[in-house]
């Protein structure tokens, strides 16, 4: 059975998301909208009786403000636009309904049952169907969002939203031909989104023309061309975003007369120079060597902090890629040495006006306005609703932000001194110790997030790069993270954010030297995920860890119990490989020295050219009054105060300036 529950405000109480929606229309679109309703559509296809579905109405409903039906869809008003989520994009509303379910009627979903979950706008106004798109677009995304678009005739009949994934229960490992042209070269990467230069991809194609290499290759029935996983893990692994290529380049500097050659920026003016403060101090007890740096507090505990930066994703779904933002650099805290307990989050965005005229925005990008509201609603989502205070948070304008805004977010996190008589921030593995996965399952968002990443934002973005966080997943994670590490189950945890199991594993692995994991014991979200997707895809509330043999029963148990999903996907070996199998097919076998140390180094050229700024003109002394107005006026000296009092500074009560 499927039945559509549909859940609407109460006008007496108003309705806060249509009245955005109409200002919005009226502040971009200057469009005759008169008035705009809004209702929360939950489908729920699955065998419970019409009774138990009014039971589920009526408890996930507020009966003093909202109204709830059954099965109904119709209305008084002209249009309506239907909003929910492309197949294949997480849906954290449906999830969370899904959780609800079995609290109210008492039993979990099965396999064949599914929730899905949209937003309807119904609105009134002589508006055509290409108006009522650019209305839909101030709401919705099209590279997440499944957009219908409905005329009052059509209301009452609309169909159920229910954006399946076709069981592709196939398993299909291609193989890349690597003998080929440069140009052929170049297109297998861009055309996969493998962001891979010429001469990586010719350092790669080298690699398969080992004879002896291939002599092993062939005992794991591996054929001597690379397999799509292979291609996609070295991609990943070969990143700008992971690797940090610009940053390690070689670079010919030239200063006037002075010409000199920087082996890697980040290792001559970062690294050397911490280090160089290290040999001074006693607080440093951990950098550029785990998720977030370690800095001594107090004799019990140490202080983890994460900075980083979600441009890219922000710039194509301000409202995902932002929140992926905040909880990415949670998780980063959180796996940082044996784990931490987050205390708080701060923020920072780049954005260009959001009063920029409409004939402005070059056509394949989103208005300032509509990135700025959509990034703050995601960061402020994600923190809040994961149970962490935010701290401080500012905003810088600039036009040349319109191409991609920059978008900081951050976590201080509390390591304790001492765990089970070792370092907190300390973490290690062994031969032998289990590979396990736990929190959020395997899907199409967030796959070749580390590779779109790296490249410029162009029409042809991926879909599914876009991660869509979910907090809630993640707050269960981290509380059973924390109890698992006070019981000393695991021994190394680090996040699944970009590159998915490629990344956590293939970094883990280079502490024990080697891994031998089997991805379809992976938790999916659907059938049908091929295995290259389940070895990249990204997601934020999800963690590997190196867990002995011997409290692997204990930590499976405790997962079990506190509703956290994990898998135990093989185990850490000194092979000196990278081996990952589909059941009882090989699907990648790489030698963890080229993966991790044959990317070749990137070669740069800089040349230092002193700016030349023209003196500023005189002040005209009657013109000082309106001068003082106008600069007080700037973006970048206003006040920020009603983005900044939405975010929510007393979660846990710890804060004590506010």
């Amino acid at each position: 059975m499927i039945y559509r529950i549909e859940i609407s405000p109460i006008e007496l109480h108003g309705d806060p998301k249509a009245d955005g929606l109409k200002s919005k229309v009226k502040d971009f679109l200057n469009l005759p909208v008169e008035r705009v309703k809004t209702r929360n559509i939950y489908t729920v296809e699955a065998e419970f009786s019409l009774d138990e579905i009014e039971k589920l109405a009526s408890e996930i409903s507020n009966p003093v403000i909202q109204s709830s039906r059954i099965n109904e869809s119709g209305s008084d008003l002209a249009h309506l636009i239907s909003v929910g989520f492309l197949p294949g994009v997480t849906d954290n509303v449906a999830r969370t309904l899904v959780a609800a379910i079995t609290d109210i009627l008492g039993r979990d979903l099965t396999d064949e049952e599914a929730v899905y979950s949209s937003i309807e706008y119904l609105i009134d106004g002589d508006l055509n169907n290409d108006e009522l798109m650019k209305v839909a677009l101030l709401v919705a995304n099209p590279l997440i969002n499944n957009i219908a678009i409905y005329t009052a005739s059509e209301i009452s009949t609309i169909p159920h939203n229910t954006p399946k994934i076709e069981d592709e229960t196939h398993i299909d490992v291609k193989l890349y031909d690597l003998e080929v042209s440069d140009d052929e070269l170049m297109a297998i990467s861009r055309d996969g989104t493998l962001a891979l230069s010429l001469e990586e991809m010719q350092t790669i194609q080298a690699y398969y023309r080992n004879d002896a290499r291939n002599a092993e290759r062939e005992k794991l029935k591996l054929p001597p061309q690379p397999t799509d996983a292979e291609l996609e893990v070295l991609a990943q692994t070969w990143s700008e975003h992971c690797k940090h290529k610009i940053f390690a380049a070689d670079i010919d500097y030239v200063d006037g007369d002075h010409r000199e050659t920087i082996h890697g920026c980040f290792k001559t003016y970062i690294y050397n120079s911490t280090y160089e403060v290290d040999k001074r101090v006693d607080w440093l007890l951990s950098v550029f060597k785990d998720d977030a740096g370690v800095i001594k507090f107090n004799d019990k505990y140490d202080i983890c902090y994460k900075v980083e930066t979600h441009n890219s994703p922000s710039a194509l779904d301000p409202y995902g890629g932002a929140m992926t933002g905040i909880v990415g650099v949670n998780r980063d805290s959180l796996a940082c040495g044996r784990g931490s307990d987050l205390l708080i989050n701060v923020w920072g965005y780049c954005f260009a006006s959001p009063f920029t005229k409409n004939e402005g925005v070059p056509d394949t990008l989103l208005h300032p306005k509509v990135i700025r509201d959509g990034v703050h609603e995601g960061v402020i989502e994600g923190g809040n609703q994961s149970g962490i205070p935010y701290g401080v948070g500012w905003e810088y304008y600039d036009q040349r932000y319109i191409g991609k805004p920059l978008v900081f977010c951050g976590t201080v996190g509390l390591l304790p001194r001492d765990l089970n008589g070792e370092n907190g921030y300390d973490k290690n593995i062994n031969p032998g110790d289990f590979v396990v996965m736990a929190g959020g399952r395997i899907g199409k968002d967030g796959i070749h997030g580390a590779t779109f990443s790296s490249e410029e934002l162009h029409t042809g973005s991926p879909v599914q790069a876009v991660q869509i966080g979910d907090p809630i997943t993640q707050k269960k994670l981290a509380d059973f993270m924390h109890e698992a590490r006070d019981a000393g189950l695991y021994k190394f945890a680090t996040d699944n954010g970009a590159g998915g199991l490629s990344s956590s594993i293939g970094e883990m692995a280079e502490e024990s030297n080697g891994v031998y994991m089997d991805v379809s014991k992976a938790p999916l979200k659907y059938a049908g995920l091929q295995p290259w997707e389940i070895i990249v895809s990204e997601a934020q509330e999800r963690m590997s860890f190196a867990v002995p043999p011997q409290h692997i029963d204990a930590f499976m148990a405790l997962a079990e119990k506190r509703h956290v999903d994990a898998a135990n996907l093989g185990e850490f070996n000194d092979s000196g490989n990278f081996h990952v199998v589909y059941g009882d097919e090989t699907v990648c076998c790489l030698e963890l020295e080229f993966m991790h140390g044959g990317c070749p180094t990137m070669q740069l050229k800089a040349k230092w050219e002193a700016p030349e700024f023209d003196e500023a003109p005189p002040i005209e002394s009657e013109k000082i009054g309106q001068s003082i107005l106008d600069l007080l006026a700037r973006l970048n000296i206003c006040s920020c105060e009603d983005k900044a009092r939405q975010y929510d500074h007393e979660v846990k009560g710890l804060s004590v300036i506010k």
